[in-house]
């Protein structure tokens, strides 16, 4: 009995382990040229996990397909935009739910992404997840969320005292 139970468990942290985010629609505020959007770009494709990025200049939205392979970082999608010049005024990211989320957070990579609303149903599969954070959308959007979104972006957790990263986020 013991074999079987250890046997579902390693399974269920395999599967939770291969839960990524698989793309990511990023609207950048600020572009005022094909120049500006090419920069961007550069600067964003620096980073080892992005897989492909296509620009809609039209909406000033990219949108990103990540590597299968390696960790997503949001902070780091927002430091290469700011990096560039520009600010990030929306993003969605389309996180694969390998297996049923129901709670009110999850974690991924080390980090904790704890929604403002509960989500009305078990979550699975592609579900596109927009991050509320300041300097993820705009300002005037950040202070009408006062009450859903404390400021503060770290908590502690684990036995080590570690600071983690807590994004929150909305269903989109």
């Amino acid at each position: 009995m013991k074999k079987i139970t250890l046997f579902f468990a390693l399974v269920a942290m395999f599967a939770q382990a291969k839960a990524q985010f698989i793309k990511a629609e990023l609207e950048v505020s600020g572009l005022t040229c094909s120049m500006c959007s090419l920069s961007t770009q550069k600067s964003l494709n620096t980073l080892d996990f992005i897989g492909q990025i296509k620009p809609d200049l039209n909406k000033n939205i990219f949108y990103i397909t990540f590597r299968a392979d390696k960790a997503v970082s949001l902070d780091a999608l927002k430091q290469k935009v700011q990096a560039a010049g520009f600010s990030v005024s929306k993003l969605i990211a389309i996180y694969d739910f390998k297996t049923t989320q129901d709670n009110a957070s999850f974690q991924y990579n080390g980090d904790t992404y704890q929604f403002t609303v509960l989500p009305g149903k078990p979550l699975s599969g592609e579900i596109r997840l927009q991050v509320l954070d300041k300097d993820f959308v705009p300002t005037s959007t950040f202070k009408k969320l006062g009450a859903q979104i404390k400021d503060a972006s770290y908590a502690t957790g684990g036995t080590n005292d570690k600071k983690q990263r807590v994004y929150h986020i909305s269903l989109s």
